[in-house]
């Protein structure tokens, strides 16, 4: 599930969705209000459905994009609160990229792991967790990712986690995506 925010970073949301619907994995964009929702840059898309619609509990990983104000709106949703420590206490993936792990820190869900999170939000974080100065950091069942640059970087890295390396490599090839390591 990716929940979509007004004012969401558009690079960061839609090649997340790209990537992973590409891999064959069944996301669900979820908007915080019905209908379109306008992103950080006066893009409008329409989400799958609205958040009070869907069951979140039946996703195996939820996914925040940043952008402002979009992180801000998902930080103050109560909504969003309960679905990240729901789904971090039943042991699922939570990630988030850009300014959106600061989200994660309102949540509680940083206490005492290793992430990352946009140059802006480095010291709200050092305060919080273990940062790590890099594009892309996992830890355990938490991804994040610090900026719109690396958004196909963190997409991979999901499709890795939730797909298998089989599927990663296919979809490494399908993009034409060179990573270290292949």
């Amino acid at each position: 599930m990716v929940p979509m925010a007004p004012g969401f970073e558009e690079i960061e949301f839609v090649t997340v969705v790209d990537i992973l619907r590409r891999a064959g994995l069944d996301v669900v964009t979820a908007g915080l209000k019905e209908g379109l929702q306008e992103g950080s840059h006066r893009i409008k898309m329409m989400p799958d459905s609205a958040l009070d619609n869907i069951r979140p509990d039946e996703f195996d990983a939820v996914v925040l994009p940043g952008g402002a104000p979009g992180f801000i709106n998902l930080k103050n949703d109560e909504r969003v609160m309960r679905i990240l420590q729901n789904m971090n206490k039943a042991g699922k993936y939570v990630c988030a990229i850009c300014a959106a792990p600061s989200v994660l820190i309102k949540a509680g869900v940083l206490d005492g792991r290793k992430a990352t999170v946009s140059p802006a939000g480095r010291e709200e974080m050092k305060a919080s967790t273990e940062y790590v100065d890099e594009r892309v950091v996992a830890d355990r069942k938490l991804i994040t990712s610090q900026s719109p640059g690396p958004a196909r970087e963190f997409a991979l890295k999901l499709v890795g986690a939730l797909a298998g390396l089989e599927k990663l490599k296919e979809i490494k090839r399908q993009t034409l995506t060179i990573c270290k390591g292949d």
